[in-house]
């Protein structure tokens, strides 16, 4: 199993907080994943917060290579619009899409992937 950890999950693992415990099960067994986009969504407040060692160790989590397809991304947020899911932002497709190429579960406290998960083939952990 691997598991693509979002942006929401490590803010909340940062803080000690609800969904720790799974984090720490995820990265004592060597199943989490991380991206550029998520990384990028990160590592600025981090370097904000003089957290150099924080970010050294995201660099190490393993990382799955971004491959977006645009069209692709085009017809996923139209299957999401079409079944009423709205609100869906190009940083939420991307990590979708770069799970399903992956064949991984996204672990992530944002509700969109929820939803996502019931109309597109992703998904979540």
């Amino acid at each position: 199993m691997k598991v693509l950890v979002d942006y929401s999950v490590w803010i909340d693992y940062f803080k000690s907080g609800e969904r720790s415990e799974e984090l720490d099960y995820l990265i004592d067994n060597n199943l989490i994943y991380i991206n550029d986009l998520i990384l990028t969504e990160l590592i600025p407040s981090l370097k904000l917060q003089h957290q150099s060692s924080l970010i050294a160790a995201l660099k190490e989590v393993a990382r799955l290579p971004l491959s977006i397809h645009w069209q692709q991304i085009q017809e996923l947020q139209l299957s999401c619009l079409k079944n009423g899911i709205n609100g869906i932002g190009i940083p939420d497709l991307i990590i979708a899409q770069n799970a399903m190429q992956n064949v991984c579960l996204i672990f992530s406290l944002d509700k969109h992937f929820s939803l996502m998960q019931e109309v597109l083939n992703c998904k979540v952990y």
